[in-house]
Parts: C-alpha cells; structure tokens; sequence
C-alpha cells in the first residue's frame, strides 16, 4: 500500500497594529502586548482565513496586509484538498457565518485553532489566543470592550469561500 500524500500546514501571522501594541501596550494597558494578531492557515497553496464576510481564500499572502510578520510550521496533514474545501463550506454555514464574527470570542484566531486542530491534532500558539482575555483583564480593555465589540475585520483581497460565483 501507498504511504498516504502529506500536506504542510502553516500559520501564517499577522500583527494588524504594525509595531505599535508594542510600544503603546505598557501604557495603555500597563502590560506589554507584542502585537495584535491575525491569523490564517496555508495548506493546498492557499491561505485561508475567517473575517466578518465569513471564510476567504487568497493566494499566500494576498491580502493588502501583505506578507506575514512570522509564519508557524503547524505540522502536516493527510487531509486532501477537496476533503478540506467540503469541510470549509460546513464551517462556512454554521460556526463561521461572517455574522458570528466577533473580535474577542470568534475571530480570525479562533477559526485558526479549530481548522489547525482539524488538519494536525495540534493548536496555534497560546501566546495568540489567549490576547482577547489578556486585553479584556486590563481596566483599559475593559473600558473600551463596548467599542472594540462593535468592530469588524475583514482583511481585503481574499475571496470568500463556499459560495458559488462569490454569491453573498
């Protein structure tokens, strides 16, 4: 028998504040933030992403946020292709509607986790999921919560996933 084709995974991420959660975090929050992460996955030469428009797909890097600050080898997968798109557009149509977006407890990040656990067993780093409760235990975050909810993220130049002739 044929040893099953491996796919790498990767995480590819994004600090949306360029720089500056780092150098404003200790006196906006009075604790130090490295940056304002989003995140995506890259497997079968696409990155693939969740934002308020729902899940997208670019070519690597293809958003206008440009290349990646960092990139995470997350392991590989034996998930083929068309597997993976039929298991996008279900999660396109239940938990991640872009109306089920929300900027700390279902976001970019969260959708990263579960597709990342779904292709490899394995989570994306604690030090990106845990920044909305880390944002949210400061009086800063806490005060400005009612504003950051109402926000919504969607990185232009992707196109959105499981919709036949990009219908919304």
């Amino acid at each position: 028998m044929e040893p099953p084709h491996l796919y790498p995974v990767k995480l590819y991420v994004y600090d949306l504040s360029k720089g500056l959660a780092r150098r404003l975090s200790p006196i906006m929050l009075g604790k130090q933030l490295e940056g304002i992460w989003h995140t995506s996955i890259v497997v079968h030469k696409d990155e693939f992403f969740f934002g308020s428009g729902g899940i997208s797909s670019c070519p690597p890097g293809g958003t206008l946020l440009g290349p990646p600050d960092s990139v995470v080898d997350v392991g590989s997968t034996e998930v083929t292709e068309e597997i993976f798109l039929e298991y996008l557009s279900s999660l396109g149509e239940s938990l991640f509607r872009g109306e089920a977006y929300n900027l700390f407890e279902h976001n970019c990040n969260t959708f990263s986790n579960e597709v990342a656990q779904f292709l490899t067993g394995r989570k994306i780093p604690s030090y990106i999921t845990d920044l909305p409760s880390e944002v949210l235990s400061t009086p800063f975050g806490q005060a400005l919560r009612p504003l950051l909810d109402s926000i919504q993220i969607q990185p232009p130049g992707g196109n959105t996933v499981g919709r036949p002739n990009g219908q919304s």
